[in-house]
């Protein structure tokens, strides 16, 4: 059985992130990065500095992306992406293997903007500007849009920006729907933490080849985040693929 978790890199999800993975005692835990990300992390914490200066060298959009995702997570009290290393450093301290199943993200990148068209890349640099002065409450807002139709706003952002949701979305859920195949023939109880945009295309895909799974989304995370107690029983619900008994 593969639980299914829909994150958010900006917001502070660790406690509830913990509470899920005690109590679904996994076999490894899977994330929504590439090795070099990791890395790229890591070097972050250790060496501000150095992270800054290695940053100067990635593709423009990357640059962008990071950038925005990092004001925005400040907002919050954390770091973009620290949910993915709450995960890695809880294996890690349960000597449990990590899955890094997405793709290459600077190759992933570079790829886009070669292919997108002029017009799509002119939108995308002046949104990337004005995202620079979103607030926290617009961030709320955005979010609890996305929360009430969440198939409406991903097909808003294919109009919008059909390049991006094609590679950054598409092509990333297949992606990470083949590793985590190959993991599924490993082993039994697989935790993977994906950005919940991905989790529909994820389902989906998995419904297709016939690997149950369950599905736990960010907003059920950010609910048990303010109501973690230390007791997880009941604080939080999950949904089954309707393809597959839900006591796989």
């Amino acid at each position: 059985m593969i639980t299914l978790i829909g994150t958010g890199h900006v917001f502070d999800l660790s406690n509830a992130l913990l509470a899920i993975f005690e109590e679904k005692q996994p076999d490894i835990l899977c994330v929504e990065l590439d090795e070099q990300r990791y890395q790229a992390f890591l070097l972050r914490s250790t060496n501000p500095a150095a992270y800054q200066d290695a940053k100067k060298n990635l593709p423009l959009i990357y640059r962008m992306l990071a950038q925005f995702q990092d004001s925005v997570a400040q907002q919050y009290g954390v770091q973009a992406g620290d949910e993915m290393l709450t995960a890695i450093t809880y294996a890690q301290s349960h000597q449990l293997p990590v899955g890094f199943i997405d793709t290459d993200a600077q190759a992933l990148f570079i790829h886009m903007w070669r292919t997108m068209p002029f017009f799509e890349k002119l939108k995308l640099l002046l949104s990337g500007f004005t995202g620079f002065f979103v607030n926290k409450q617009r961030i709320e807002h955005e979010l609890a849009e996305y929360q009430k139709d969440l198939d409406g706003y991903l097909e808003d952002i294919g109009k919008k920006y059909p390049t991006i949701k094609k590679t950054l979305i598409d092509d990333r859920n297949i992606h990470m729907v083949n590793r985590l195949s190959h993991v599924h023939a490993t082993y039994q109880r697989i935790i993977a933490c994906v950005g919940d945009g991905h989790v529909p295309g994820i389902s989906a895909l998995l419904t297709e080849q016939q690997i149950p799974f369950e599905t736990i989304r960010l907003q059920e995370l950010q609910t048990l985040t303010q109501n973690t107690t230390g007791e997880t029983t009941g604080h939080f619900s999950v949904t089954y693929s309707s393809s597959f008994p839900s006591g796989d």
